[in-house]
């Protein structure tokens, strides 16, 4: 939380040429500013509040009348507001003379999951006399990163992921090898059990797709939509969870095979274009940090320009790979120069995803997905070796 980490951020606006840190919170408006000043799962956020973090001296807070204790965890003044005339003039103290301010703002909303600030407080707070600059590093920096407990917990689970998603596979080749029915929803439904089992929890069930479905990158069954899975069938698996423990971090991890003894020459060839758009993603990373910058847009670029080369570009529809944190995509650089042109530098504490795809409507589509880890020696590939060929299911 923000509160253990004032002298810090306080560091960090003065190496930035920054006056403060700016927090509006409205209900669920912005889960960066919810999760940062410990108001996360809060029911009663009901009224508008402020927390501004100053270069120097002792934040400041405001709060309303009807809630005057939302923000007494924190450190720092208070002064509260009850009517609307009030709250304009009472914002416009809480700003004061720290104008330069870095708020959950994103010219021309460039990273989306920064740009949480609705445009009528910016107005208040630009006619208060503020300038408002994104703080889209600061959150990376202190909403992203993950301590030495929540890397060890990430590698559990990545481990723990790479065991289940392997199992999964043979689960399937056994019961085709016995005659037995199989589908995609029995796939996800056993996976979930071997969440629980094994103390994981996921914000939402795993992706079992096989042939066309495998080629719409957010495709999950349901017990009314659901597939059979067949000899011959190309099966598509991603799965996503964490340890159940307060903090912990997900793994995110996607495998590719094939239902039969061995893979057609055409999901070969478009798994080793996959395959090796991501080893060039990585190896952007890894020749790189943390001697040199890495920003997510190049990353992006580098798998990319495999699968464009490949002449597969149109079928690539995502970007290459997202910040991982609490929640699966977290609030730190994303792999990104297609949905949006990501220029922040990877930072060493933080984990992303690095997971390019092939995808070729009402055929079949190919993901390999890998979860890595910055740490101050080195980018860190978590829970196993990257993905070399297609599973065999009936090998």
């Amino acid at each position: 939380m923000l509160a253990d980490r004032i002298p810090e951020v306080q560091q960090a606006l003065a190496d930035a040429g920054l006056d403060g840190w700016i927090f509006c919170v409205f209900q669920g408006n912005d889960p960066i500013s919810l999760d940062l000043l410990g108001l996360g799962g809060h029911a009663l956020v009901t009224r508008r509040c402020y927390y501004l973090v100053p270069r120097s001296g002792a934040p400041r807070k405001l709060a309303h009348r009807l809630e005057p204790a939302m923000l007494d965890h924190l450190p720092g003044t208070t002064e509260r507001y009850l009517t609307w005339r009030e709250h304009a003039d009472a914002l416009a103290a809480l700003v004061g003379d720290d104008t330069r301010l870095a708020a959950q703002y994103s010219p021309s909303a460039a990273i989306p999951t920064v740009s949480r600030l609705d445009l009528g407080t910016a107005e208040v707070l630009r006619g208060a006399g503020a300038e408002l600059l994104s703080s889209a590093d600061l959150v990376q920096r202190f909403a992203a990163t993950w301590s030495d407990e929540q890397l060890a917990g990430h590698r559990r689970s990545c481990v723990l992921l790479h065991d289940v998603v392997g199992d999964a596979f043979r689960r399937v080749g056994d019961a085709l090898r016995g005659g037995a029915g199989i589908d995609e929803h029995a796939v996800q439904q056993w996976i979930l059990e071997r969440f629980d089992a094994a103390g994981l929890i996921t914000e939402s069930p795993p992706i079992v797709g096989v042939n066309a479905h495998a080629a719409d990158p957010h495709y999950q069954p349901t017990a009314e939509r659901t597939s059979p899975i067949r000899r011959g069938d190309f099966l598509l698996i991603d799965l996503w969870a964490k340890d159940a423990a307060p903090g912990g971090v997900y793994a995110d991890i996607t495998w590719c095979g094939v239902c039969d003894a061995a893979p057609a020459e055409r999901h070969a060839e478009i798994f080793r274009i996959v395959a090796a758009a991501r080893d060039a993603a990585l190896e952007t990373v890894t020749s790189r940090y943390p001697a040199q910058p890495v920003h997510g847009f190049e990353v992006d670029d580098a798998a990319r320009g495999v699968i464009r080369e490949a002449g597969y570009g149109d079928y690539f529809i995502h970007r290459t790979g997202h910040s991982i944190h609490v929640s699966d995509h977290g609030p730190g650089a994303n792999m990104d120069n297609l949905e949006t042109h990501d220029t922040r530098t990877l930072m060493p504490g933080t984990g992303f995803s690095i997971e390019p795809g092939i995808y070729l409507p009402g055929d079949f589509g190919v993901r390999s997905e890998i979860n890595v880890a910055l740490t101050p020696e080195g980018a860190e590939v978590t829970g196993g070796e990257p993905q070399k060929e297609l599973i065999r299911v009936l090998a």
